[in-house]
């Protein structure tokens, strides 16, 4: 049965909110060392899971405005608060996560402004890999098996990260600008 788009009550809504408050915990659990933890990369494992199954029912079930704005919201607390806390700990570097941040903060006031014109800007496919390589990196770091004898790998996704976060960033521009139609992309990241 399709949910009405203004629905806010929603299993794909609860299991968002579910992880925007487990966020903290998340944070919480991320080792001080650089060693890992599986205590954190399970609870992280999970969480990242969980965007995936909430797309799922979304898509299943019908997407509404409360979960447009909230999964992306979530998706930003979680990535972000984790890799502000792994540099906290000295496991990654400042740079990166940085430019991530910048990234993940102009394309949002971004897509606010030119969404008061009109102009909506659903998630690119790009987005979504730049989404999944974060998650990655976040794990394969917290991962005890490649926290210290894989560096190379979660960096290296680190990276692949940022690369994707600016070509999306551009990709994201270059659309509301030429008016991309709405259908050419889905859910919101």
């Amino acid at each position: 049965m399709p949910v009405d788009p203004n629905a806010l009550a929603t299993w794909a809504n609860a299991i968002t909110v579910g992880r925007l408050l487990l966020s903290p915990l998340m944070f919480l659990v991320i080792p001080a060392d650089t060693a890992g933890s599986w205590l954190a990369f399970g609870l992280w494992f999970a969480l990242s899971a969980s965007d995936g199954i909430d797309g799922w029912i979304a898509r299943r079930h019908g997407t509404t405005r409360s979960g447009a704005f909230l999964d992306p919201l979530a998706d930003k607390v979680l990535i972000l608060g984790a890799m502000f806390t792994l540099v906290s700990r000295g496991v990654f570097g400042i740079i990166p996560v940085a430019i991530i941040a910048a990234r993940e903060f102009v394309i949002s006031i971004y897509r606010t402004v030119v969404g008061t014109r009109g102009v909506t800007m659903p998630a690119i496919r790009t987005a979504k890999y730049k989404t999944f390589m974060q998650q990655l990196a976040v794990a394969f770091a917290l991962m005890p098996w490649t926290a210290l004898d894989a560096t190379w790998l979660w960096q290296m996704l680190l990276w692949a990260a940022v690369v994707l976060a600016l070509v999306s960033g551009v990709q994201y521009l270059v659309r509301s600008r030429v008016g991309v139609p709405d259908g050419a992309a889905t859910h919101a990241m």
